[in-house]
């Protein structure tokens, strides 16, 4: 096998994303890949909130349909832009080690910290957040304007800052760091992995632990799609796969699945392994922060599936369903006004 064509988007992020497998596929494997940049309808519509556009699968949709059709042999994504169900055809290859999968509070100006090595890439910062969550909470008042285009961190941060006005905020990260900079919010909430991967460590003002703040299904995981008649290229994509974050990923999709939650849908799940096993929190939580639905469940790595599902099981059981329902029923309502 000369060479692969590895899709991905053109962000900053997505070409580090996709670099980073193609690097792995060649030492691994001496497997050369070419990148293709596909412009996605979510690169398209930059500013447009997710909510209002169609959520994330505005990131993959093109890049999966390249796939579909030959144009590209594998498809590089943040696993959390993909959605649970996969198109008919498509399946994942492999994942990469998880990096840090919490949420960060980035303030205005970058606070003291070192710049990661390539060594550093993708691990929990060593030196933990620059400030503690409680002196966040305490800096930006009863009433912060916090920039977040997540229904999932909107609906659980408003426990912690009940005051606050959240707003969308979408573009490269440069640009939301250049926005937050300039005094049109008050903090930001992004992903630690995507900060971490592009050198931005010191912007991390405050880590938010899972427990506070359950991150999305998938965060921090690099993922690969190929097509499912394409055995080559899958067996040569599983020389990178990382099985725990795998697991992992499984577990938090089926959450997902089980629920029949899309994209922008107020879900969180985390999985990690402990002591040989795999330990899942999951939460649904009503826009407003008021009513949450929590579970936490634990099982084997090989039953990931079933982790996943026993815990939407009990998600359900505490009235999942109807929290999901009302934010679709307010949804549809919001698209029926629309002209």
């Amino acid at each position: 096998m000369a060479s692969l064509k590895l899709g991905t988007r053109g962000s900053q992020l997505a070409l580090f994303q996709a670099n980073t497998v193609a690097g792995l596929m060649q030492s691994r494997a001496g497997v050369a890949c070419e990148i293709v940049v596909i412009r996605t309808s979510g690169d398209r519509l930059a500013e447009a909130p997710l909510s209002e556009v169609g959520g994330k699968r505005l990131f993959v949709k093109e890049i999966e349909d390249a796939l579909l059709e030959g144009r590209i042999d594998l498809a590089v994504h943040s696993s959390k832009d993909m959605p649970a169900v996969l198109p008919a055809g498509l399946m994942l290859g492999a994942v990469l080690p998880r990096a840090d999968a919490r949420d960060a509070l980035v303030l205005p100006g970058p606070l003291r910290g070192t710049r990661p090595t390539s060594e550093d890439v993708g691990r929990v910062p060593r030196s933990g957040p620059a400030i503690s969550l409680e002196d966040v909470v305490r800096r930006l008042g009863p009433s912060p304007r916090i920039g977040t285009s997540s229904v999932r961190r909107t609906a659980q941060l408003a426990r912690l800052f009940p005051g606050a006005r959240f707003a969308p905020i979408r573009g490269n990260l440069d640009t939301r760091l250049r926005k937050v900079d300039a005094g049109e919010f008050d903090a930001l909430v992004l992903a630690a992995a995507g900060l971490i991967r592009l050198g931005h460590e010191a912007r991390v003002s405050a880590a938010l632990p899972p427990d506070a703040c359950v991150p999305a299904p998938g965060q921090g995981i690099i993922a690969v799609e190929v097509r499912e008649d394409d055995g080559q290229t899958t067996n040569v994509v599983n020389t990178i796969n990382d099985p725990a974050a795998a697991a992992a990923l499984t577990a938090e999709r089926a959450v997902v699945i089980r629920l029949g939650g899309g994209c922008q849908m107020p879900i969180g799940a985390y999985a990690a392994e402990s002591a040989g096993a795999l330990a899942l929190t999951a939460i649904v939580i009503s826009v407003d922060g008021s009513r949450t639905a929590r579970a936490e469940t634990r099982g084997p790595l090989a039953d990931a599936a079933l982790v996943g599902a026993r815990a939407a099981e009990d998600l359900l059981a505490r009235g999942a369903g109807a929290i999901l329902a009302e934010v679709q029923q307010a949804r549809a309502l919001v698209e029926g006004l629309q002209p």
